[in-house]
């Protein structure tokens, strides 16, 4: 089996899986509770924070766990616009994001709150003279996804961070980091994010858990109210086994995520550049530089269905997307294709390929065999 759908999740590393069984065997407790058994537990959750703070270079106390990206979104975009409304009104994002930031964002306007939705270019980058018009007096908050979780474009965030800077406003920065955490090297404090979030399953680690960061400096109220973990911030019972899993998923990115991306990146480019050699009336839609994750090629076939080829590779144990797992089963087209300019039937034929560090050279060459062949195959049928 050939697992190219990293962007939707990865496959658990086998010491993530041997650490989540471990906690759920011998530290079961809550970690709310005052005996041993709570306290064991307590610590095996602040031993985590401590890994992911120190991999982030951030502070222990800025990292809040959650049940993963998409509720790490709303609880710093909901938050935010609630506790700054006073000041302010005005919200801007951008086409390109993910649904648990455009859908937070519709609701948000049905509340009395304006939004601007700035467009992206070919290559799926925002302009930053844009941005600068964009911010009014009453901007409260600016959110931005990291890398595009469709094309892998990797937004210039130190520049709009420049930006929000010199503006009157001065309105927070949320970053969705769910395609960036553990996969591009950066740091928290030098981009001088306010906000991020990210994801357990997209690391190698389980799924339901993910975590925010929230600067010291900045003072968020919960969305959800209850037993006062997590400081406050995301009451109910900690996922101990999900939260030792994500440590653990941390821990070993923590080593290897360079090189790991490193390898990814050169398979990209190897991918990308034999697609193209062989075969015709092909759309590369990833930049083949370190502007994109290296880890996400987005590709269109020209007069054919990306649906179709999808279930072609499936038979030969070979696994792809079309677009977001989070929206490919709707209805509607890729918002993000749309914005950078691609056709209807150029979006209906296009794939979306994610490498993982256990992805070879050989894998490569017989996913584009495939390719060549379930591409041939289609267009004869369609009759182009």
């Amino acid at each position: 089996m050939i697992y190219l759908d990293n962007c939707a999740t990865t496959k658990p590393r086998k010491e993530v899986v041997d650490k989540m069984i471990d906690v759920l065997t011998n530290d079961y407790g809550n970690p709310s509770s005052l005996h041993r058994l709570g306290f064991h537990a307590e610590k095996k959750v602040k031993e985590a924070r401590e890994i992911i703070a120190n991999f982030l270079e951030v502070e222990s106390k800025e990292i809040y766990f959650t049940s993963g990206g998409t509720e790490s979104n709303n609880i710093a975009i909901q938050s935010i616009a609630k506790k700054y409304s006073r000041k302010g009104k005005h919200l801007i994002t951008t086409v390109f994001e993910h649904p648990s930031i455009l859908n937070v964002f519709r609701h948000l306007e049905q509340d009395g709150f304006t939004v601007t939705i700035l467009d992206v270019d070919k290559n799926g980058y925002i302009d930053l003279d844009l941005l600068s018009d964009a911010i009014k007096e009453d901007t409260i908050l600016v959110s931005i996804i990291h890398v595009n979780n469709e094309i892998g474009a990797l937004q210039n965030i130190k520049g709009i961070k420049d930006v929000i800077n010199k503006s009157v406003a001065k309105p927070i920065l949320h970053v969705d980091g769910i395609q960036s955490f553990g996969k591009v090297d950066f740091s928290l404090k030098a981009l001088g994010v306010d906000t991020y979030s990210f994801s357990g399953h997209k690391v190698y680690g389980p799924k339901g858990i993910g975590g925010l960061y929230i600067s010291k400096e900045l003072k968020l109220n919960p969305i959800v109210f209850g037993g006062g973990q997590e400081s406050g911030l995301r009451s109910g019972t900690e996922n101990v086994p999900g939260i030792m899993g994500l440590g653990e998923a941390v821990r070993i990115l923590s080593t290897n995520s360079n090189s790991e991306a490193q390898k990814a990146y050169e398979l990209k480019i190897y991918l990308a550049n034999k697609i193209l050699n062989e075969i015709k009336d092909v759309k590369i839609n990833t930049s083949l530089d370190n502007t994109s994750s290296p880890y996400i090629l987005s590709v269109t076939f020209k007069n054919t269905r990306g649906e179709v080829l999808l279930h072609y590779l499936e038979e030969k144990d070979i696994f792809i997307s079309t677009s977001s797992a989070c929206s490919s089963n709707g209805t509607n087209k890729s918002h993000v294709l749309k914005s950078i300019g691609l056709s209807n039937d150029d979006i209906e034929g296009t794939i979306r390929i994610c490498l993982s560090y256990e992805i070879s050279k050989e894998d490569i060459d017989y996913t584009v065999e495939q390719i060549k062949y379930a591409v041939k195959d289609i267009r004869s049928i369609i009759g182009r």
